[in-house]
């Protein structure tokens, strides 16, 4: 019998290009809180996809300040995230096929706060069943923590189900692979295909080239 797919979407670099509002953001905390910040905005992109607190540590923030930044960086992204960030080329066309070929939900290491107004903003908060955002575990990804809790709010039977982890960044495929699960890599976010090769034989250009790939599957 063929087996319900059960379909996980990251979010920046897989269907949304939220760059200009994570750097800009960036940049403000920095002069905000008079931090000398000697790195450059290709700096910010590389760490994309991982924990704010993570991302300002490893561009030098002093761990006992982290959290100020953090603070003052979401004060100002929900004011721009909307008018800052695009929904990629094809994604509203692979969400609303996704559904109609499985059952689909986002796994994302954005909060959940500023993730459902950007999926309403853009017409696709109704194809998902689960948002799991950062505030929802206690490890992100690459843990696999956020595809397992995710899955267990979706009933995951792997009798029944086949799961599909959709992402840009190896964070994505690390966490598939983790919590034993397939995976795709796509070519339209802030990975590089051969960093992506190493976790997954699947790479696709973006994600609806990926959702196509899983329709010719069933």
């Amino acid at each position: 019998m063929n087996k319900e797919k059960i379909i996980l979407f990251d979010l920046d670099g897989t269907l949304i290009d939220s760059t200009e509002a994570i750097v800009s953001t960036f940049l403000h905390s920095f002069n905000q809180l008079e931090f000398n910040f000697t790195g450059n905005e290709e700096d910010i992109k590389n760490l994309i996809g991982y924990p704010l607190d993570i991302m300002y540590k490893d561009l030098g923030v002093e761990e006992n300040r982290v959290w100020d930044f953090v603070d003052t960086y979401k004060q100002r992204y929900k004011i721009i995230s909307k008018e800052k960030t695009l929904l990629l080329e094809n994604a509203f066309e692979a969400v609303e096929l996704s559904s109609q070929i499985g059952r689909v939900s986002v796994v994302t290491t954005k909060t959940r706060m500023y993730t459902m107004p950007l999926l309403e903003h853009f017409n696709i908060a109704q194809f998902f069943e689960i948002v799991t955002g950062r505030e929802n575990v206690q490890n992100p990804k690459p843990h696999p923590e956020p595809i397992l809790i995710t899955l267990e709010q979706m009933n995951y039977n792997k009798d029944i189900h086949d799961v599909w982890m959709i992402g840009d960044t190896k964070l994505d495929l690390i966490a598939a692979n983790e919590a034993n699960v397939n995976s795709i890599g796509l070519l339209c976010g802030y990975g590089n295909e051969e960093e992506l090769r190493k976790y997954t034989s699947n790479i696709k250009q973006n994600s609806l080239e990926a959702i196509n790939f899983l329709k010719s599957l069933s």
